[in-house]
């Protein structure tokens, strides 16, 4: 019988920051069936007049069009599956990313010692970087660099809260 990993169950209440971070997709699903309708209505036409011209093969290409234009598509929604959870408690600041396979994997850093960094990246993009007791965790790298900036003050202000609150005495 296998247990779940501590870094896999949720935080102790109370938590002072929870973020859900998922990728950015512009195109609904619903959106997306009109698109496919008018890319296979297009290619239909157009491999119809091919086909009454006496260029019959092209029809079969348009359809393998759609079908590439589909296949990419649901691969693009396929990987909007991946997310990150950020977590702070009490004692403990949780990062823990799902890829698009559902595979977790959790990093649990002390939140007295962390060191939230907005680093300029070589692409002129920014990189948010966690740092503690020699660990560093790349977090938000779903966001766009302006969201990124604002998670990273968020966060900041979170862990500011944190430190500063006195402490509970039992």
């Amino acid at each position: 019988m296998s247990h779940p990993s501590p870094s896999s169950m949720p935080l102790e209440a109370p938590l002072h920051f929870n973020a859900l971070i998922t990728p950015h997709r512009s195109l609904p699903l619903k959106g997306f069936a009109v698109l496919i309708g008018i890319v296979a209505a297009v290619n239909f036409a157009a491999g119809a007049y091919f086909m009454a011209k006496g260029a019959w093969p092209v029809f079969g290409f348009c359809g393998l069009e759609v079908l590439a234009v589909w296949w990419a598509f649901r691969a693009n929604y396929r990987a909007a599956r991946a997310h990150e959870t950020v977590q702070l408690s009490d004692n403990e600041l949780r990062v823990r990313r799902v890829d698009a396979k559902g595979r977790a994997e959790a990093v649990s850093l002390q939140p007295y010692w962390v060191r939230v960094a907005l680093r300029e990246a070589p692409d002129t993009s920014t990189r948010l970087h966690l740092t503690s007791h020699g660990r560093e965790v790349e977090v938000a790298s779903m966001l766009s660099p302006p969201e990124r900036a604002d998670f990273a003050r968020a966060l900041e202000n979170a862990l500011a809260k944190l430190r500063t609150a006195p402490a509970e005495t039992a």
